[in-house]
């Protein structure tokens, strides 16, 4: 019923995710990795977009309104401060964003990205909530060779470097889509019924940065999104020792 959503997703990856990573994602003594470092995930995905509001987009106040609306979930992930009922009240941002004078990137990257945090942290608590329910402690994990393998090829003169930052969010959110679906027939009814519902939102959200990414550079860019998915795919498919959501092809024993 979503293989429609998921043609334009499969034509963008380079790769499909491999087998052996399903098989070795589905096994139950995985599942609290899974889920914690999925729950990570949706935090760092907003705390990127965040990073790139009050970077290129918006003013100071809007800046420190936007470190606010973090800052409750930070707290729990990093040091373990406030609770599940906390964080069901925390998804709010008090105050309006308001672009910069002299920002060139307008109002299209700060409407899109806002959104974007606001749906992550709200599938943080989704995730946080399950494991909630089924008594799955949160534990702090190390983070996975992923988003860092990609930013290595980032270039480092604007507006180039936000190009590229750009483009590696839609290899990330593109495969999260991807493996998001290629899983979901393995789990449970509930786990099922939740990543397929996240789908929709992660299909948009590499839609908008792939975008963003066009506009901003207001020209061919094709060979740079050529050169992301070649990167994308290589650390999806090549062994990889340490088992996270977008780990590569899980080795003997990982």
């Amino acid at each position: 019923m979503y293989q429609d959503l998921l043609a334009p997703i499969k034509q963008f990856l380079h790769c499909e995710t491999p087998q052996q990573w399903i098989d070795h994602a589905q096994k139950p003594q995985n599942l609290q990795v899974l889920l914690t470092d999925h729950m990570i995930c949706e935090l760092k995905a907003a705390q990127t977009a965040m990073w790139l509001i009050r970077k290129y987009a918006v003013d100071k106040a809007s800046g420190d309104a936007l470190l606010a609306w973090l800052k409750p979930f930070e707290e729990f992930i990093y040091k373990k401060n406030g609770s599940f009922a906390e964080l069901a009240k925390a998804n709010k941002l008090t105050k309006s964003i308001v672009p910069k004078a002299n920002s060139a990137y307008g109002q299209d990257l700060i409407d899109k990205m806002v959104l974007l945090i606001k749906e992550e942290l709200h599938h943080f608590y989704q995730v946080l909530e399950i494991m909630e329910a089924r008594d799955i402690p949160y534990q702090n994990i190390t983070a996975g060779r992923y988003a860092k393998g990609m930013m290595r090829h980032v270039k480092t003169h604007e507006p180039e470097t936000l190009i590229d930052k750009l483009i590696c969010g839609a290899y990330i959110e593109a495969r999260s889509c991807e493996r998001f679906a290629k899983l979901a027939p393995f789990l449970d009814d509930e786990l099922h019924k939740f990543y397929v519902s996240l789908l929709r939102s992660e299909a948009r959200h590499y839609q908008d940065y792939l975008t963003l990414a066009e506009q901003i550079a207001g020209k061919d860019i094709s060979d740079r999104v050529a050169l992301f998915g070649q990167v994308e795919a290589e650390l999806i498919s090549s062994p990889d020792e340490d088992f996270k959501f977008h780990s590569g092809c899980p080795v003997s024993g990982s």
